[in-house]
C-alpha cells in the first residue's frame, strides 16, 4: 500500500468553512457496499433500525487557540512579539504542552500575556513543543481561557478565515461533556436534540465513550509505505457501562455504528486484547486496509482529506475500490468536505 493509493483531486470550493444550518440539513451519502443513496442527515432514521446502537464521542473541545504578546527588554530597549499558542495536553497544576508560533521568539522563563487575566511562562521545549505554566488553575483558568481563547479550527479552515464567536457553538457537539479535545469529533456535529430524540423514539440506542481528539489528527502522512507510518496517540475511555451496552447489542444481533472515526478507533482499541471490554489510556491504533474489525458494523463520518489516515480507515472498512467510487460520487454531486462538511453513512458488504 502506497500513500498515492489514498490520493484524490478535490476542488477547493468543496472545502466547507461553515457548517450547514440547521445541523441536520447537511447532506448524507449512504453507502451499503457499492450501493449509494443521496439523502440528508435529517433522514437518518430511514437508514437505521430498532436495536442499532450509535456510539457517540462525548469529548468537549476547549478554546485552545490563544494569541498573546511576549515583551522583552534588551540592548534595543523594550521589544515585543506576537505569539500564537495552541494548547495540546494538560500536565496538571496549570501546566500544558502547546504548539507555539514562532517558537524561536520565546525563551525559557519568558512570559506571554494573553489578556489582563491570563498569562503563561515557557518552562521548557520538548520535541518542538512548548511546556507552558499558566498563572491560573482550575475553574479560574477555565473562565479565563473561555474569554481569551478561540476554537482551534482545522488548518484548512483557519487558512481561509479566523475563528470567531460562532465557532464556539458550531465546533461543539450537543452532547459534549468532558473537556479535553483540541479538535471536534466532526461527524457528531450533525446531530441536534430533536434528531437524537427521534432516533431514540424509534428504538435506536446510544452509548457515550470519550476520546480527547488531539492536534495530531491533522498531521500528514509523510512515508510512501503507509504501513510504516507512526500514529499519534490520544487519551480515551470506554466505561463499564459503555462496554456492557455495546456487548449487549452485539450479543443480540444489533448493529454497532460509531459516529465518527474517533469513536470507531476507540472501541476497536478496546477489542485489541481479544475480547471487547472496559478500557482507558492512550491509543495510537492505526487502521488501514487489512484491519480486522471486531466491533464496528458501520460508520457515520464526514469526508476526509486525501492521503490521510482517516481515508485509510474508511478504506479498511469499505474496501479501497468502493471508497474510490464513493468519493468520486461525492465530488461529482458537490458534497461539502472535511470538518464542517457533509456526512456519510457507511455499511460494508
Amino acid at each position: 500500500m502506497k500513500l498515492s493509493d489514498f490520493d484524490f483531486d478535490l476542488p477547493d470550493h468543496l472545502i466547507a468553512t461553515r457548517p450547514a444550518v440547521p445541523r441536520t440539513s447537511a447532506r448524507l451519502l449512504v453507502a451499503r457496499g457499492d450501493e449509494i443513496t443521496d439523502a440528508r442527515v435529517s433522514e437518518l432514521a430511514q437508514f437505521l433500525r430498532r436495536g442499532d446502537r450509535l456510539v457517540l464521542n462525548d469529548t468537549k473541545v476547549i478554546p485552545a487557540r490563544l494569541t498573546g504578546q511576549r515583551h522583552r527588554t534588551g540592548a534595543q530597549g523594550q521589544t515585543s512579539a506576537r505569539i500564537e499558542v495552541t494548547l495540546l495536553e494538560p500536565r496538571g497544576d496549570g501546566v500544558w504542552t502547546a504548539l507555539i508560533k514562532p517558537l524561536k521568539k520565546l525563551k525559557r522563563g519568558e512570559d506571554v500575556v494573553f489578556n489582563a487575566d491570563l498569562s503563561a511562562t515557557l518552562q521548557d521545549v520538548i520535541d518542538g513543543q512548548g511546556v507552558l505554566a499558566f498563572n491560573l488553575t482550575g475553574h479560574d483558568f477555565d473562565v479565563a481561557l473561555n474569554a481569551a481563547g478561540a476554537m482551534p479550527l482545522p488548518p484548512y479552515i483557519a487558512a481561509k478565515r479566523p475563528a470567531d464567536a460562532q465557532d464556539k457553538q458550531d465546533y461543539q457537539t450537543v452532547f459534549a461533556r468532558k473537556k479535553g479535545a483540541v479538535a471536534a469529533p466532526t461527524a457528531s456535529l450533525h446531530f441536534d436534540a430533536a434528531l437524537l430524540a427521534q432516533l431514540a423514539d424509534m428504538g435506536v440506542d446510544f452509548t457515550h465513550v470519550t476520546l480527547h481528539v488531539g492536534a495530531g489528527t491533522f498531521l500528514p502522512v509523510k512515508v510512501d509505505d503507509v504501513t510504516t507510518h507512526k500514529m499519534h496517540s490520544e487519551w480515551g475511555q470506554v466505561s463499564d457501562r459503555a462496554a456492557s451496552e455495546i456487548a449487549a447489542t452485539k450479543a443480540s444481533g444489533g448493529r454497532v455504528i460509531p459516529v465518527g472515526t474517533t469513536a470507531l478507533r476507540l472501541i476497536e482499541t478496546a477489542a485489541q486484547r481479544g475480547e471487547f471490554g472496559v478500557w482507558q489510556g492512550d491509543t495510537d491504533i492505526f487502521i488501514y486496509p487489512g484491519f480486522d474489525f471486531q466491533v464496528a458494523d458501520g460508520l457515520m463520518t464526514n469526508f476526509h482529506l486525501p492521503k490521510s489516515t482517516l481515508m485509510m480507515l474508511v478504506s479498511a472498512l469499505m474496501g479501497q475500490q468502493t471508497v474510490r467510487g464513493i468519493y468520486d460520487h461525492a465530488i461529482a454531486a458537490q458534497y461539502r468536505f472535511f470538518s464542517y462538511g457533509d456526512a456519510s453513512l457507511l455499511f460494508p458488504k
